[in-house]
């Protein structure tokens, strides 16, 4: 088997992947729990959580254009903190993260698809998950084609939620300003929110199968973290303006409430569309994860197995098999109540050190093709490391 994936993946594509993975079904019950702290005032609190995510999607960008390979924080960490061991914690960490998002995001969709087709649960999250695992070992650039066309479901869902809430009459809260600007609760809205915009990182691991990496890769990073801070803005902008607060927030499905409010009746093809929405999460984690166990299987020793692209298809395809088969079992076996928070405090941690890891790179060696000023990692670093605590606060 051959040891190279194939690089056929341009910026275009690889924009769209990351702006998928962030938008994902979490846009459809978030906007409600950030309302409920922020009020009126929630897209301030989406564009603010979008602002904490910019450091370390900046020092992503730079360590991208360093070290352009596909277990991307892992290299990050053993390069600028000079610990293999740490490096394969990492590698092994984001693994973790990936699959146990990709298995409650499945679990989830599964769920919007038998509410809206009385197939059995247990049958539809295998079909779904072999069908994902078939076209993630097709190809890199047929995984993506596939999710951007998820992506486009998606963000059409979104057009009509806020032409809705945009075109609703205003609601009683959003009339009277809703009690004045409060700081602090746009400050715990923006937190609430800085979940959403986890995603990006998954794009430095498509690094070994992107055309001209140093160039893409940043400019994918930036561009998806802009298009999806702008998206948040204006769905939370729709939501606030046309619902009353208290409604917003006590609601599971914030924006199905957006569309019934315009329009009257059931809002069954948002379901769909979350459908759709899982489905684009789970593959694009299943995809991200295999490329990390590629990478880390670099070095050799009991991850070496995993370092072989397939003769045809061009995949990690062994890897990509073990990260489906876990994905599709612990769909149908884990509860899934704490799995959302499981997976942003591991990927938080990771965060503090890769923004280390680009604290140590600079020192020694200034130079790179994309550059970020030393403040970045220093304020990504305490950024991260301040929501990590707080997010670990929550367990104790």
């Amino acid at each position: 088997m051959a040891e190279h994936l194939k690089r056929r993946i341009g910026l275009g594509l690889l924009a769209a992947y990351g702006v998928g993975v962030m938008v994902g079904a979490g846009i459809y019950v978030l906007v409600g729990a950030v309302a409920g702290q922020a009020g009126i005032w929630a897209p301030l609190a989406f564009l603010g959580a979008g602002l904490i995510a910019a450091p370390s999607a900046l020092s992503y960008a730079e360590l991208s254009t360093r070290l352009p390979e596909a277990a991307g924080e892992a290299a990050y960490v053993q390069q600028g903190l000079n610990s293999r061991v740490l490096a394969v914690v990492v590698g092994l960490a984001i693994v973790a993260a990936g699959t146990i998002s990709a298995a409650a995001v499945l679990r989830g969709g599964a769920g919007y698809l038998t509410a809206i087709t009385a197939l059995p649960a247990e049958l539809t999250i295998v079909v779904m998950g072999l069908a994902l695992i078939a076209v993630a070992v097709l190809g890199a650039l047929e995984s993506l084609a596939v999710a951007a066309v998820f992506t486009v479901i998606e963000l059409a869902g979104l057009a009509l939620v806020i032409w809705a809430g945009g075109t609703a009459a205003p609601s009683p809260d959003w009339v009277s300003g809703g009690g004045g600007l409060v700081w602090s609760g746009v400050a715990a809205g923006a937190v609430l929110a800085f979940f959403a915009f986890i995603g990006f990182e998954d794009i430095v691991n498509m690094a070994e199968e992107v055309r001209r990496p140093t160039y893409t890769l940043p400019r994918a990073i930036l561009l998806a973290l802009v298009i999806t801070s702008l998206i948040y803005g204006a769905v939370s902008w729709a939501a606030v303006r046309a619902v009353p607060l208290a409604q917003l927030a006590g609601s599971e499905q914030p924006l199905a409430l957006v569309w019934q409010t315009r329009m009257g009746g059931p809002a069954s093809f948002l379901s769909a569309i979350a459908v759709a929405a899982a489905l684009n999460g789970v593959l694009a984690q299943i995809v991200m994860a295999s490329r990390v166990l590629f990478g880390l299987g670099k070095d050799g020793g009991p991850l070496g197995l995993f370092h072989h692209a397939h003769p045809r298809f061009g995949t990690p395809a062994l890897a990509t098999l073990l990260v489906g088969a876990l994905v599709v079992i612990g769909a149908l076996g884990l509860p899934v109540a704490i799995l959302a928070e499981v997976t942003s405090t591991i990927l938080l941690a990771v965060f503090v050190l890769v923004n280390a890891a680009l604290i140590g790179l600079k020192r020694r060696t200034p130079q790179a093709v994309f550059r970020v000023p030393m403040a970045v990692p220093v304020v990504g670093l305490i950024l991260a490391l301040a929501a990590f605590l707080a997010t670990l606060g929550g367990f104790l």
